[in-house]
């Protein structure tokens, strides 16, 4: 079994295409990636380093139904982890958002599945620098950090490639070690 599990949700299919990019990018580490409405809790807690991504829709919102997506996700699948023990699991997020759109909602979602992780246990890795975007608040934002990769393929695709590779050598080893 792969060491590292990639679970994304997505509505347009952006994020499941990072998702494929990250798993390329780590070779025999990663599975391959699985759109979270397509797994079980006993399926993504059966592994000890994840990586997860989201976009965020809406008003900051999770991928989900009623966010309007068209097909379950996030906010449908977090509810299921309540209670879950994470301890011990490296965790490392990445997010995608609109900062000039959505300025001031920008990368929420990546917030918000942090904090749902996070209170279950887990230690998420890759919190990423703020320097670089255009955005007035964010959840997403802690300590003056992004709480893991933020990306805008809306304004800045052409920094995306980069900023992907330039996260996985900060985080790669960390999740290597689980």
């Amino acid at each position: 079994m792969a060491k590292i599990g990639i679970f994304f949700g997505t509505d347009t299919g952006r994020t499941r295409r990072v998702a494929k990019s990250i798993a390329k990018k780590l070779g025999e580490l990663a599975a391959e990636p699985v759109n979270i409405n397509k797994t079980t809790v006993d399926d993504f807690l059966s592994y000890d380093a994840l990586i997860l991504g989201t976009p965020t829709l809406g008003d900051g919102e999770l991928p989900g139904l009623e966010s309007g997506a068209q097909n379950e996700s996030w906010a449908e699948f977090l509810p299921q982890l309540d209670g879950a023990d994470m301890s011990g699991k490296l965790v490392a997020i990445y997010g995608l958002g609109d900062q000039e759109k959505y300025g001031n909602e920008f990368c929420d979602a990546m917030g918000l599945l942090h904090d749902t992780i996070a209170t279950c246990g887990a230690t998420v890795i890759g919190a990423w620098p703020t320097e670089g975007y255009h955005f007035k608040t964010s959840q997403a934002v802690v300590d003056d950090q992004f709480v893991g990769l933020a990306l805008d393929n809306d304004n800045q695709a052409d920094l995306t490639e980069e900023r992907v590779d330039r996260w996985l050598e900060i985080i790669q080893p960390q999740l290597e070690s689980v």
